[in-house]
């Protein structure tokens, strides 16, 4: 073997663990974790905010769902009705207080992380009644007890579900891949609501640096190829 063409080895040989890697990260599915919602009129938005910041104001619906999700465009919204009216019909207006609505959605068996089911009823709602000052999270803790939070602040459990876990990234098959590092989004525990990251884009394709480094391989593999042509021909 040339030392051309040792190199050539050389250098495949370490391209291929990497592409292995990309290709694992390429197959994730998203990440399994409580989503946070607002509602206006009949439509679910998103929260711009995380719970331990967002304030809601007397009258407003919000809403959580537990839900494998890839990032803030394909999660999964919370199911059900969701009307201020009918959820707060029974909890009286008190001075000095306020009325929040909550809509939670403890997903499907499928999301469930493993040895765990969604606990019935799902979807549940409550009406919070807490200071004119309170966040949603304080709100959140009155009904839906007990909650359970990470190192990091990051919203973990409602009323217990899941016993185990924290945002952890999953693969196609709902198999746990790897922790996710501090908030990859605010129904996740109050930060910003893009989760892209690093996960190779939104629609779970194959990430830039899959394609890269298949094309690095075609071009060595090729160089390779011509170069043993010409030791032949010589």
């Amino acid at each position: 073997m040339t030392r051309r063409s040792a190199g050539l080895t050389v250098v495949l040989a370490a391209l291929l663990p990497v592409l292995t890697g990309t290709a694992q990260s390429a197959q994730a599915a998203g990440y399994r974790y409580w989503s946070f919602w607002d509602r206006t009129a009949n439509t679910w938005t998103y929260a711009t905010q995380g719970p331990s910041t967002a304030r809601p104001a007397d009258g407003d619906v919000q809403g959580f769902r537990f839900a494998v999700s890839a990032d803030s465009q394909d999660a999964t919204r919370p199911r059900g009705a969701a009307s201020f009216a009918a959820i707060c019909a029974r909890t009286p207006a008190r001075d000095g207080m306020k009325r929040v609505a909550l809509v939670l959605d403890f997903g499907t068996a499928a999301d469930a992380p493993g040895g765990e089911a969604p606990p019935a009823p799902s979807p549940r709602t409550a009406c919070a009644r807490v200071a004119s000052g309170a966040t949603t999270a304080e709100a959140l803790a009155a009904v839906a007890g007990p909650l359970r939070y990470d190192a990091n602040a990051l919203l973990c459990a409602i009323a217990g579900y899941p016993r185990t876990g924290c945002g952890e990234q999953v693969s196609t098959d709902g198999t746990p891949t790897r922790q996710p590092s501090a908030a990859k989004g605010a129904g996740a525990g109050g930060r910003a609501a893009d989760r892209d990251g690093d996960d190779g884009g939104k629609d779970g394709g194959p990430s830039v640096g899959l394609y890269a480094g298949a094309a690095a391989v075609a071009v060595l593999g090729a160089a390779a190829v011509r170069q043993a042509r010409r030791r032949r021909n010589d």
